[in-house]
């Protein structure tokens, strides 16, 4: 089938990317589902800070390719193989598949899985391969998805199915930044009630942080970041206390906040000095929990023989270290009882010919979540 698709083909562009336009829209061939895959109609993709990454070529990627990786849709059609979903159905994508059957996801960690982390290097679909296409030349897929377009076919793997009172545009967004921010607290850190808490970075993991932490009762709730004009909306979340990293005071705020230092401190924004912040914030025993993604060359250094006399440590997370199968339900149950309110979040739709402007205020810091409706409003 033909399809309307934004093509990412050279990274690196300058901004604003709304006069260098690194994004194209291109009408590509789709190659319909094979066994265990599925088509999807897109309704609501996000626009995410990994997105940008990939745009500013400091997450390497095949190339071309399209883009987006946070999407709700409706299946159009599935591939042999598969019965427990049917034209129709409202989906949400992921690109934390798993294969089931590798010595990681056997262990129990199926985030982690090697062979779906493999396939995406490749940008390729989990039984391999592009369904992808221009002008007959293969266009790899962006993690698995691909949503920056009118349709994508995906392993069934990457699929959850949606409830119908879940509005599609807040339900893009469980599969993303939800589960990394949210996750990152009640999986990986594994916040208890009454623990001090520092979220480094509001974007919109660091909002959904912020919320998993109210959800785990932390407290106090502390939000960091350069730019003061994220803190009435971390406040609005949950937050009890807003500080700016630049300020020479932040860190003996913090301490006085929490008698010494922080137990957890979640680092969202994706940089060193982010880290190294988080890290300084941290009270005798407490550990940084890291789901920002920097540069794929950054190091971080951090003083070794602290760690050890004060028991401090630094954890990585991916994608909130969650079974989309599991968690996202239970996520969504926190969403209907008020607990996640997505809505907060969402800085209106765009069409795919808005895209390289909206990747513009995303760097800027004047977006929380965009949503791109490729067929111009929610299906």
């Amino acid at each position: 089938m033909k399809m309307r698709a934004a093509l990412l083909t050279e990274t690196g562009r300058p901004r604003p990317y709304a006069e260098s336009r690194p994004l194209v829209v291109e009408t590509l061939d789709l190659a319909g589902p094979m066994a265990g895959e599925v088509l999807v109609e897109i309704s609501a993709a996000g626009l995410c800070h990994s997105d940008l990454s990939t745009i500013e070529g400091i997450r390497p990627r095949p190339l071309p390719t399209v883009p987006g990786h946070e999407s709700a849709g409706i299946v159009r059609e599935v591939g042999t193989g598969i019965d427990d979903l049917r034209p129709g159905d409202r989906v949400v994508t992921t690109f934390v598949m798993s294969c089931g059957h590798c010595h990681i996801c056997e262990d129990g960690r199926p985030y982690l899985c090697e062979t779906a982390s493999q396939s995406k290097a490749k940008g390729e679909l989990l039984a391999g391969g592009s369904r992808l296409s221009l002008n007959g030349q293969p266009v790899a897929h962006a993690a698995g998805v691909s949503c920056f377009a009118e349709y994508a076919v995906v392993a069934r793997e990457t699929l959850v199915k949606l409830p119908d009172d879940l509005p599609l545009d807040a339900g893009a967004l469980f599969g993303c930044a939800v589960m990394t921010g949210v996750g990152a607290v009640l999986n990986t850190a594994q916040v208890q009630p009454g623990q001090a808490l520092a979220v480094v970075g509001l974007g919109g993991v660091g909002y959904n942080a912020v919320m998993g932490a109210v959800i785990a009762e932390a407290a106090p709730v502390i939000a960091v970041d350069t730019d003061p004009r994220k803190f009435e909306l971390a406040r609005d979340l949950g937050a009890t206390h807003c500080i700016d990293p630049g300020d020479d005071t932040a860190l003996e705020q913090i301490r006085d906040l929490t008698q010494g230092g922080v137990r957890h401190a979640i680092e969202a924004a994706g940089s060193t000095r982010a880290m190294e912040f988080a890290y300084a914030a941290l009270g005798p025993g407490g550990m940084v929990t890291s789901v920002g993604l920097t540069p794929s060359t950054a190091t971080v250094t951090l003083p070794s023989y602290d760690m050890v006399t004060r028991g401090r440590g630094l954890q990585g997370c991916y994608m909130g270290s969650c079974s989309p199968p599991a968690d996202i339900p239970r996520f969504i149950e926190f969403h209907r009882q008020g607990r996640l309110p997505l809505a907060k979040l969402l800085s209106g739709t765009l069409g795919l010919e808005d895209l390289n402007a909206a990747f513009d205020r995303l760097a800027a810091g004047d977006a929380v979540r965009q949503i791109l409706t490729p067929h111009g409003t929610l299906t």
